[in-house]
């Protein structure tokens, strides 16, 4: 299993209109970021040019059903 590192640059505060993004490693190569926005959740995958975007309804939906 790879080593995950995670880095964050969120400002502590309640977001307007810039992301929080987390930027996720494995072994050492960028695995994707995760961006979270008043409007939803998006997931990156690597150095990808777009991403996947899910309303905060439609996450919590998929992870109740995890």
């Amino acid at each position: 299993m790879p080593e995950h590192r995670v880095v964050v640059s969120a400002p502590p505060r309640e977001l307007g209109n810039a992301d929080a993004v987390y930027e996720v490693f494995a072994d050492g190569e960028k695995f994707g970021e995760l961006r979270i926005s008043r409007g939803g959740i998006d997931w990156w995958p690597g150095y990808a040019k777009r991403g996947a975007l899910l309303t905060w309804e439609q996450f919590g939906a998929r992870m109740e059903r995890s």
